[in-house]
């Protein structure tokens, strides 16, 4: 018995991405319709089947929305969506995780290679015209990743792949996960995340890779900062609760640590004020690390392999949450 009507009317919500766009381009016949504001979807969730939103999504939403059957979520991440609610209203969740394993991964890696590279004092120096001479200091010259140490927290589609690239990089590479024994996934050794401050001190790079749960909130805090080394520099592309930043900001002005690369912060956008901004070993990118032209098309796919399992009634979808 189908769990969607045989056309179901479907809402994609988001301010920015091109979704009611390419899907149109698939010819589906379905009717969709696109809102870029939480004001918009307030309006006009009450007509939706399916929605696919991310960002904009309220959990108040839900009384407003007696139609509604399917929620796809267009972030990996799920943290914003009341599951207890949805469970209570029968309202099915998936969320959009793997579709962008790949761009977050490839923005890691060239996160860590910018630090390594320094190219953020390239790009310095070249807006203020200066050809920088060589550098006689030994410690504050390019250096390069090959025998270095990264510490993939968190060993999942992103940070398994990130780990696989780091490996052609000649890196050796530590995954930290929940559990251990669902493999290395391309790192040379996993342990589990109660683990990490044992396995700090021998990071070169530490990449964030991992989910936002309770466990994971606030991990990297002045503990784990200060068991890293002064050479050591962290990678943050999983949430920006992830890391004290009071604590980060403290250890990178102290020198505790060499530096970070930043795709995410505690608040989003970064506030003007924030010292974060202009210290001048930090990399901050925003929130941008997912963004690829493929993501609404990947988006899509998980979509309509949804829409087909919820047709044919099947109690398990892709990336089930709810």
């Amino acid at each position: 018995m189908s769990l969607i009507p045989a056309e179901p009317a479907i809402l994609f919500a988001h301010p920015a991405y091109q979704m009611q766009a390419r899907f149109a381009a698939r010819a589906t016949g379905l009717r969709a319709v696109q809102v870029t504001t939480r004001e918009e979807l307030a309006a006009r969730v009450g007509e939706a089947d399916v929605v696919v939103v991310s960002g904009l999504w309220s959990n108040a939403l839900l009384e407003q929305a007696p139609r509604l059957r399917f929620v796809q979520s267009i972030s990996a991440g799920v943290d914003q969506y009341d599951q207890a609610a949805f469970r209570a209203r029968g309202v099915r969740l998936a969320s959009a995780q793997g579709v962008n394993a790949n761009a977050v991964s490839e923005h890691a890696l060239a996160l860590i290679l910018a630090m390594a590279r320094l190219l953020p004092q390239a790009r310095d120096n070249q807006k203020n015209r200066h050809w920088r001479p060589m550098i006689g200091e030994i410690a504050q010259r390019e250096d390069e990743l090959g025998g270095k140490t990264l510490v993939v927290v968190g060993l999942g589609r992103i940070g398994g792949r990130l780990a696989r690239l780091a490996k052609a990089f000649g890196m050796h590479v530590v995954g930290l996960r929940r559990d251990p024994a669902a493999g290395a996934d391309g790192a040379d050794e996993v342990h589990a995340i109660a683990q990490l401050h044992a396995v700090l001190p021998r990071a070169d790079i530490v990449a964030l890779t991992c989910p936002l749960t309770p466990e994971t909130t606030g991990l990297i805090g002045a503990a784990a900062l200060a068991a890293m080394k002064p050479t050591a520099r962290l990678v943050n592309v999983a949430r920006g609760r992830v890391v004290d930043e009071a604590a980060l900001v403290e250890v990178l002005r102290a020198g505790g640590i060499a530096g970070a690369a930043l795709d995410v912060t505690v608040e989003e956008p970064l506030p003007a004020a924030s010292p974060l901004w202009d210290m001048p070993n930090v990399l901050i990118t925003p929130h941008s690390a997912g963004e690829t032209q493929r993501y609404e098309d990947n988006v899509l796919d998980i979509l309509m392999d949804n829409l087909a399992r919820l047709q044919r009634g099947e109690d398990t979808l892709r990336n089930q949450v709810v």
